[in-house]
């Protein structure tokens, strides 16, 4: 039986809050083989960790995120008590200490994340399969694709897997994150049959842990990993 990759869904979300380097520390405290973030470009071209389009319920403050600087986002709040990080400020604190999945949330994400996964090749001694790039957003998985053929992609979805299925296969992608809930038995063999890795999101609850577990799934995105 493979190993299933327990990995910490923005960070440890069920504990610190999301996409903070605390909820990411706290995920590797966990003991993590990975961690999955999402990332937004700002509006000086940083970019930064954080899951929404809009800032409101995170930090309380109206606006879109894309429209903020980075030096105006630093002053944030998310949930009153943490900042929101860069990806290079994420990448830092892990270290290589577990792998990062990057999920491209915002528009015209793809470009600047290949650059800095290149630099921490070059210069941080990272390796491209401490890394996967994931996205719903199949233009920004075709950018990283046409940009560095060298870098893990993954296709999520939450609803077609016949579409995720058919994008996967133009771009070379190493794997398939399904919701758990459009997986059973078969549709798991079938993809890992096709060569696929397939990680599962988001599993929190210990029973959906044990059901999915039990289909031989190759790694589990959960707000609570330590429960994997």
């Amino acid at each position: 039986m493979n190993k299933i990759l327990k990995i910490g869904h923005r960070g440890a979300k069920g504990y610190i809050a999301e996409n903070t380097l605390e909820s990411i520390q706290k995920a590797m405290d966990l003991g993590v083989d990975g961690v999955e973030i999402d990332v937004h470009l700002c509006q000086t071209g940083e970019l930064v960790a954080f899951h929404d389009f809009t800032l409101e319920r995170l930090t309380g403050v109206t606006g879109e995120i894309a429209t903020k600087s980075l030096k105006e986002l630093k002053t944030l709040n998310v949930n009153g008590q943490f900042r929101i990080p860069t990806l290079l400020e994420v990448l830092d604190l892990i270290d290589r200490k577990c792998m990062l999945n990057i999920e491209l949330k915002g528009q015209q994400t793809a470009y600047e994340t290949c650059e800095i996964i290149q630099f921490y090749i070059e210069t941080k001694g990272w390796r491209f399969d401490d890394f996967i790039v994931s996205s719903f957003d199949y233009d920004e998985l075709q950018t990283v694709f046409n940009t560095n053929k060298n870098i893990p992609l993954a296709v999520l979805t939450e609803s077609n897997m016949d579409d995720a299925l058919n994008f996967a296969k133009t771009i070379n992608a190493k794997a398939i994150h399904p919701d758990y809930q459009l997986l059973n038995q078969n549709k798991v063999n079938e993809l890992q049959d096709l060569g696929y890795k397939v990680n599962t999101w988001t599993v929190n609850e210990t029973n959906d842990i044990a059901l999915v577990k039990s289909y031989g799934i190759d790694g589990i995105i959960s707000d609570f990993p330590d429960r994997i």
